[in-house]
C-alpha cells in the first residue's frame, strides 16, 4: 500500500483519532429553534402560574387600601337576663323531695324540712313553757295538693283567680312547697286558726316578740311588697343558706326584674 493513498475504512483511523470530528461544529438552524420553542414555552408556564396564583381567591390580595381584616374572635353575646316569673304576685318555688322532709307531728301529717323542723320543735317547747300553744296546721305541701287547694276551692267558693291568690297561692308558686314554710295556730284560740284575728291571740304575740330567735319571720306582713293579704298565721325559716336564699333570692330579682320593666327610656 502506497503512503500517499487515503484510509478506506474506520479501522484505518488511528484509535486515537476516531472520537475527534475534523471539521468545526456548528449548530443547525432547526436545533436553534426548538431550543427556543421550548425555552419560550416554559416562561410561558411560568408566567402563567404567577398569574394565576396571583388571582387566586384562597390567597386574596390585600392592598394598602384594603380595610385590616379583623383576626381578633367575635364576641360572645351577652345572655338576656333571666325573667322572675310571678303570678298575682307570688313567686315560683322548687318543691322539696320527701327525704329533706321530717314529721313535726305524733301522726306525720305535717312535715318540713329538718333544719326547719328542729327549729319549729324547740320554739314550740320553749312557747309552752310559757304557757303559749303553737298549734302547726299546714307545712310541706305538693304541687299536687295545692293545685286543690287554689283550683277547687275557688270553684266552690266562686272566687275569680285574683280574689282567690289573696288568699292561696297558685301551684308551683307556693312557698309550702320549699318544706320551709309552716301556718300556725293559737291552740287555746282555735276559732283564729288562719283568719287574721290570730294576731290578737297570745300566740301572735309571743311569736312577734320570739320567732327571730328560731330563724322563723313573717311571710305577708301588712303591706307587704308582693301585695298578698295579710297573713299573720304564715310563717318561714330562713336560718340557713340554702331557705335564705330561696326567698331573698328570689325576691331581690323580682325586685330587679320590676324596675327594668317599669325603667323609662
Amino acid at each position: 500500500m502506497n503512503n500517499k493513498e487515503k484510509p478506506t475504512s474506520l479501522e484505518d483511523i488511528p484509535a486515537a483519532l476516531r472520537d475527534i470530528s475534523t471539521s468545526p461544529k456548528t449548530s443547525s438552524p432547526n436545533l436553534q429553534l426548538i431550543i427556543l420553542g421550548v425555552g419560550g414555552s416554559i416562561v410561558m408556564i411560568l408566567v402563567g402560574i404567577g398569574v394565576m396564583r396571583l388571582f387566586s381567591p384562597s390567597e386574596p390580595v390585600i392592598s394598602d387600601l384594603s380595610p385590616t381584616p379583623n383576626l381578633s374572635p367575635s364576641p360572645i353575646p351577652t345572655p338576656a337576663p333571666e325573667e322572675i316569673e310571678n303570678i298575682l304576685g307570688h313567686l315560683r318555688y322548687e318543691e322539696a323531695s320527701p327525704d329533706q322532709l321530717k314529721s313535726i307531728t305524733n301522726d306525720g301529717r305535717i312535715k318540713l324540712r329538718t333544719k326547719a323542723a328542729d327549729s319549729f320543735l324547740k320554739m314550740q317547747r320553749d312557747a309552752r313553757a310559757n304557757g303559749i300553744i303553737l298549734t302547726p296546721i299546714s307545712g310541706f305541701r305538693t304541687v299536687d295538693q295545692q293545685n286543690y287547694l287554689f283550683f277547687e276551692i275557688q270553684r266552690q267558693r266562686n272566687q275569680n283567680p285574683s280574689k282567690r291568690a289573696e288568699v292561696s297561692a297558685p301551684p308551683k308558686y307556693s312557698e309550702h312547697h320549699t318544706g320551709y314554710a309552716i301556718d300556725i295556730g293559737d291552740g287555746k284560740v282555735p276559732g283564729t286558726n288562719l283568719s287574721e284575728n290570730f294576731e290578737k291571740t297570745p300566740a301572735f304575740r309571743w311569736l312577734e316578740n320570739n320567732a327571730a330567735k328560731y330563724s322563723f319571720e313573717l311571710s305577708f306582713p301588712a303591706n307587704n311588697p308582693q301585695n298578698i293579704s295579710y297573713e299573720p298565721w304564715h310563717w318561714r325559716y330562713v336560718g340557713d343558706p340554702h331557705s335564705l336564699e330561696t326567698f331573698y333570692k328570689a325576691q331581690q330579682l323580682q325586685k330587679e326584674s320590676s324596675v327594668d320593666v317599669n325603667k323609662v327610656d
